[in-house]
């Protein structure tokens, strides 16, 4: 047993965006950072092509101390840059000195008295009073031997992408045991180098399951390694429409005027809002939806949709609400109009043995089936957690309970960062790791079990009303709400700019929150 609590109080499990930003927050209680890998970067490290890039500006992704050196450039960051952008973070606050490369946890014990595990947290009412309530079971490199740490808190930071596919599943004969060609998640493919990729591609029949982002990425590396005369098409499948976007510009105008602001998120219902604000939403539902429809002429008059069948049937707000839009590459439809990538719809498939077959019956030819289905990120938690708490990472809604989206009521001594989503998941992160810190500072206490579970049930409804893609915990329509709760319970000031029509047009981003003197 190694005991590291006299010099390292909390763990830190994951060395992604979100690990970087706790240990950033928590460096003072000198923790220890878990990272399976042997480099840090998370999804940027692990699950990205070649060719993938933020689907941001550099502005709003980038840590509020910490901004671009060339934050101006209008080109979105390749993840190559995003890396180096992560590691020149580390670097600039010593942050390397906390970190365990190839150290994987593989199992967490709760040390504390379970049947009061709930009394938010410990004797005294803080999650911090000197004694050990989780021992942590590490392996490192290619030893199969467990080491065993104990810690005071836990800050579970693994994400929820990457590591565990998310992978069909299909009737017996029908599943990829009867394809006769190969099937990869893109997970695996994110695996290969570059060279290794084209020749994978290059003159094979290729199936893609998937229209997000992954999916939408993949199929353009597919079309650039079939160039030529003995290059063959990419087909994708499609098994639910989701509205994507060319640029941050809508008929001239900059994106984050619709939603980014405190005027364009007032049209929109937010968690605990009132019966007033409650009836005036209502009343500004025309105008919400005017947004909606304003923002789908433009993209249906820039992108060729209806030519290939791929205009949704839902409003864009209810993708912008879910995190689901996706910014398009520039050649995306280029390569379709040459005929390097075709398009299928269909809400079931599953294998033959030379490829895959259509709800309605038709089928494709395939050497390549890729399934870019999403990841098992809560499977990643229940692995670790031990039981109870591994049986309550999701409520009945199917999302994860989690206060201010880092603390679940039932689960004591951790957090959990990065399990929420917005616009800028790095901004979510960070504000959420500040308001942790505080937490932990002991400036605030949380509300009881009952009152956090109310509010998460609060927000869940929200949500559910919104859009009906409502279990991906997405926070975009109502973020700098969010926020001004998080600096509320911080002792911060939440309005954060110098004038009311700043505050009432420009948009929020990292750089609105940073730190206070106090803090």
């Amino acid at each position: 047993m190694v005991n590291l609590s006299n010099r390292s109080r909390v763990a830190i499990i994951g060395g992604g965006i979100s690990g970087l930003a706790a240990t950033k927050q928590l460096a003072w209680l000198n923790p220890t950072v878990f990272e399976a890998t042997s480099s840090i970067g998370g999804v940027w490290r692990h699950c990205s092509y070649r060719s993938t890039r933020l689907q941001t500006p550099r502005p709003d992704y980038e840590f509020s101390d910490f901004p671009w050196p060339d934050r101006t450039d209008p080109t979105f960051p390749t993840h190559k840059e995003i890396l180096d952008y992560l590691e020149s973070y580390a670097t600039h606050f010593d942050l390397w000195r906390f970190i365990k490369l190839e150290s994987k946890v593989v199992e967490i014990k709760y040390l504390g008295d379970e049947k009061n595990a709930t009394e938010l947290w410990s004797s005294d009412g803080q999650a911090l009073n000197g004694q050990p309530m989780w021992e942590v079971g590490v392996v490192t490199g290619q030893s199969e031997t467990i080491e065993r740490y104990k810690f005071e808190f836990v800050v579970m930071c693994l994400g929820k992408y990457g590591d565990v596919p998310k992978m069909p599943v299909f009737p017996f004969g029908r599943g990829p045991e009867v394809f006769e060609g190969k099937v990869m998640h893109t997970l695996d493919y994110c695996k290969l180098k570059e060279e290794e990729t084209k020749e994978l591609m290059k003159g094979k029949k290729v199936v893609i399951i998937g229209y997000k982002k992954s999916a939408i990425d993949l199929a353009v590396e597919c079309a650039e390694a079939n160039q030529g005369l003995d290059g063959q098409p990419c087909t994708m499948v499609i098994r639910t429409l989701h509205w994507v976007v060319p640029s941050y510009s809508i008929w001239g105008l900059p994106f984050y005027l619709f939603y980014s602001t405190r005027s364009s998120q007032f049209l929109h219902e937010r968690p605990s809002q009132g019966l007033f604000r409650s009836l005036l939403c209502n009343l500004l539902t025309p105008l919400r939806t005017g947004v909606s429809k304003f923002i789908e002429s433009y993209l249906s008059w820039k992108l060729p949709l209806e030519k290939y069948g791929l205009k949704p049937d839902h409003p864009f707000h209810e993708d912008y609400a879910s995190c689901q839009m996706a910014i398009l590459p520039e050649n995306f439809f280029s390569e379709a109009d040459a005929g390097r990538i075709r398009f299928e719809k269909s809400s079931k498939w599953w294998f033959w043995e030379n490829g895959v077959v259509l709800e309605d019956g038709t089928k494709l030819e395939a050497d390549i089936v890729f399934c870019a289905t999403g990841f098992e990120g809560k499977k990643k938690l229940r692995t670790v957690l031990p039981k109870p708490y591994s049986g309550l990472i999701e409520n009945n809604s199917g999302i994860m309970p989690l206060y201010r989206g880092t603390i679940h009521p039932l689960i004591p001594n951790m957090a959990f960062v990065g399990y929420i989503e917005s616009v800028s998941n790095l901004h979510t992160s960070e504000l959420r790791c500040r308001w942790l810190a505080s937490l932990l500072r002991r400036r605030f206490k949380l509300p009881g079990v009952a009152d956090m579970f109310k509010e998460v049930d609060i927000e869940t409804e929200v949500m559910r009303r919104t859009t009906r893609f409502y279990k991906r915990h997405c926070i975009s329509t109502y973020s700098i709400r969010h926020s001004d709760d998080m600096c509320r319970e911080m002792g911060w000031e939440k309005w954060r700019k110098g004038s009311w029509f700043s505050e009432a047009f420009s948009p929020y981003n990292n750089q609105d929150y940073i730190e206070e003197k106090k803090d």
